[in-house]
């Protein structure tokens, strides 16, 4: 899998909703470290796409999370769905389009983060792989309820095709060269410690 590239990558936010994004394995770290990839996103011009899986039964995104995606400067896309997995919805597709347009799948590097690690991340990953995108997990925000669902559901998305890697790798394949005009912002974010959870 080749290095990240900045003007390929979309940043998408699988459905970090309700209350259960407080019940998931390792809350705190997942909390954290999403909220670096907004940062980041907005640092590298990465559009992000942001998913709710049914909010009215499970609630809207986490409100500190939302309050990020709304700031950022870079372009946005919110999708509510109902199909586990986000490619199962229409409207996932389209929404890629407009956030490279003219970039076919296969030049798409699809950076994910969410929950829950064994249902609708690992629907959306394998759907996109099956569909010729390249596809980097972050697998500090990406969790489930119980360390085994998210362990596995890893093992089995790296098997398929994709890569697993955390933001500070993110960030530097993005920026590449400390020469970045980005790169003393990247500095300062990576200044604040290591995310704990």
């Amino acid at each position: 899998m080749p290095l990240l590239e900045a003007s390929r990558s979309i940043l998408v936010m699988i459905d970090f909703q309700g209350k259960l994004v407080h019940v998931v394995h390792r809350p705190a770290l997942v909390l954290e470290v999403a909220h670096r990839l907004l940062r980041l996103a907005d640092l590298f011009a990465v559009p992000v796409v942001l998913t709710e899986q049914y909010p009215k039964g499970i609630g809207p995104t986490e409100a500190g999370l939302r309050a990020a995606f709304d700031g950022l400067s870079v372009p946005t896309f919110l999708l509510e769905k109902t199909a586990f997995g986000c490619c199962g919805d229409a409207g996932f597709e389209a929404l890629l389009q407009q956030a490279r347009p003219g970039l076919a799948p296969a030049r798409r590097q699809i950076v994910i983060a969410g929950i829950e690690a064994h249902v609708c991340v690992m629907q959306t990953v394998l759907e996109l792989l099956a569909s010729g995108h390249e596809v980097h997990l972050c697998w500090e925000a990406v969790s489930g309820r119980g360390e085994e669902y998210r362990r596995h559901a890893l093992d089995r998305m790296a098997a398929a095709g994709a890569t697993l890697t955390n933001h500070e790798s993110v960030a530097f394949e993005w920026a590449r060269d400390k020469n970045h005009p980005q790169f003393k912002a990247l500095s300062a974010l990576l200044k604040e410690g290591q995310p704990q959870g």
